[in-house]
């Protein structure tokens, strides 16, 4: 029980913290796609998809940066 509620406060506390968090303008992103595509070029994506290796790179960059992740790789 008690790690049930360490877990979901845990989650919560997540949840809080990418709300407080900027976001970040759609030129940024588009580097940081840019950025990660060359990176997928480069070293491959192991067994993702190339959509889900962006969506991954791209939120680990903004997530360095300060920036709320995003849910969706832009066109």
């Amino acid at each position: 029980m008690k790690y049930t509620i360490l877990v979901a406060s845990l989650l919560f506390a997540m949840s809080t913290a990418a709300e407080d968090r900027p976001v970040a303008d759609a030129d940024l992103v588009q580097e940081y796609k840019t950025y990660c595509m060359e990176i997928a070029e480069d070293e491959g994506t192991g067994k993702l998809s190339m959509d889900e290796f962006l969506l991954s790179c791209i939120n680990d960059e903004l997530e360095s940066e300060g920036y709320q992740p995003i849910t969706s790789v832009p066109k």
